[in-house]
Formats: structure tokens, C-alpha cells, sequence
């Protein structure tokens, strides 16, 4: 009987350790992925161009608030920015930041902006995904208008269909409630700057196109016509990027998005 609890004592404290150890391997990693995150909010930049990705709330109304999982925001995150900073070091002279995916959810070099402070002011070229779900504050829509009347430049993202739109409408007539959205023009420079983008293909998302869409590149312009906001409507290029490495991804989307990043790039930064 007493080599029986001997034993039973042994395998016991076996038993704890296993469970001790699975703790603070828990608690190593979340403080790698925490540390991660405070550096994507409050790290300055270290080179000349940060993949920027915009924070903001879900609407109410829209079906993220209403399903659960909320989030919105970080759709494709930090995949998206890794495959495409990949592609803008192999393919221009920008000295851009690297980010890194070998932690599961948080890309370390990337950015993640907040709208509540002026640090969105050090990344000229700010990117945000599922617009059909954001809401931005009046303090918030002041603070983007200022931000892209000071020379920033926003792209906006993956998102489908009336209904999104009238939510994206929402939140973007905080900001502009005085300039109109239009369509970009075949010799609009943006598609020219560097690639010649003549042959707009719909972008799909890893389900394929939404039926009954038709893609819209559109665009808000400042007073002196150059594009502060390129609004991707009824496609998703974040998609395209985030599975630029999986075989079942169609190549040729992934390049033809990587096009449009590259001379939305080149614009914000010569504009």
C-alpha cells in the first residue's frame, strides 16, 4: 500500500510539473507576442516605408457586430503584410521594413495604427482592410481628415456589395463630408506610375468573387487633385498578398495586386 502511494505521489508530481512547464511556456510566448504588439503601437519608424494598418471599431451594424468575433481590422494580418513587403524589397529601391511571421498572430516590423494620437502622422501611406465594417468617432474622422490633408495617403480594402458600402459611407462622409468619391479614370497616373495597369481584373478573396459584384477602383481627391484615399471596392488584394506562397491561390492575382501595391506606393511617396 505504500509503494502503491509512493508511486501514486511520483506520478502526481510528474503530472505537475508537465502542467508547470505548459504554463510558463504559455506565459514566454505571451510575453514575446505582447511585447510584439506594443512594438507594432508605439515603435517609431526605422525605415523609410512601414506597412501601416489602420485600428478602428466595428459598426453596429455591421455583421461582425452582429455574428461575433469582432476585429474587423486585422483581417489577413500580419500574412498580408509579410508576403507584401517581401515583394516591395524585391521589386523597387524603398527601403521597407521587413515583417516578420514567426510568432502566430503579431508581425513585428509592421505597424499597427490607433486614430486616438498624432504617431499616425510618421507613416505617410496607411492601409485598411474590410471597410464594410468600420466605424470611425468624430475625433476619429477629424483626426484621418487631418492626416490626409497633411500629404498622408489611405487604401481601403476588401469589402463587397451595397450594404458595406453604405456602412463605409458612413464613417468616410465624417471625414469628407465635402468631397465627392469618383471613379478612376484608365490614364489616371496611379495605374501608370510605375506599372501600366490598363486591364482591371477583379481581385479575388480566398472564396472567389462575391456574386453580382463588379470591382471599382474610385478615389477622394484634395483640392489640387491628387488622390488621398484609393478605395478597392468589390475586391480584395489583402487576400491576394496574404496568400501569395499557397499553391491554390491563383499566381496571377497575386502578382497583379502586388502591381497595384507597388504604384500605390510609389505614388504616396512621390505625390
Amino acid at each position: 500500500m505504500g509503494l502503491l502511494i509512493v508511486k501514486l505521489n511520483r506520478s502526481l508530481n510528474a503530472v505537475i510539473a508537465l502542467l508547470l512547464s505548459i504554463v510558463i511556456c504559455g506565459l514566454f510566448f505571451t510575453n514575446i507576442a505582447i511585447s510584439q504588439t506594443i512594438g507594432a503601437l508605439e515603435d517609431e519608424p526605422t525605415a523609410e516605408f512601414h506597412f501601416a494598418r489602420l485600428i478602428y471599431s466595428d459598426a453596429y451594424s455591421s455583421r461582425r457586430a452582429r455574428w461575433g468575433g469582432g476585429g474587423a481590422w486585422s483581417t489577413d494580418y500580419p500574412d498580408a503584410e509579410y508576403h507584401l513587403m517581401e515583394g516591395v524589397k524585391r521589386l523597387t529601391r524603398v527601403d521597407g521594413q521587413s515583417v516578420s511571421i514567426n510568432s502566430d498572430f503579431y508581425g513585428d516590423g509592421g505597424r499597427l495604427i490607433t486614430l486616438n494620437n498624432e504617431r499616425v502622422f510618421d507613416y505617410p501611406w496607411l492601409y485598411a482592410v474590410e471597410v464594410g465594417q468600420w466605424h470611425l468617432s468624430d475625433a476619429e474622422a477629424a483626426r484621418l481628415r487631418e492626416y490626409l490633408d497633411r500629404g498622408g495617403f489611405l487604401i481601403v480594402d476588401d469589402f463587397w456589395g451595397e450594404g458595406e458600402w453604405s456602412i463605409f459611407i458612413q464613417s468616410m462622409l465624417r471625414v469628407f463630408p465635402d468631397k465627392p468619391i469618383v471613379e478612376l479614370s484608365n490614364d489616371h497616373e496611379l495605374l501608370h506610375v510605375l506599372y501600366d495597369l490598363d486591364q482591371r481584373t477583379a481581385i479575388p478573396g480566398a472564396g472567389g468573387l462575391r456574386q453580382g459584384t463588379v470591382p471599382h477602383w474610385r478615389g477622394i481627391f484634395d483640392n489640387d487633385g491628387k488622390l488621398m484615399v484609393a478605395i478597392n471596392f468589390n475586391m480584395d488584394m489583402g487576400d491576394a498578398w496574404e496568400h501569395a506562397d499557397d499553391p491554390w491561390y491563383p499566381e496571377s492575382m497575386t502578382a497583379l495586386a502586388y502591381r497595384f501595391a507597388v504604384n500605390y506606393l510609389i505614388y504616396s511617396m512621390t505625390h
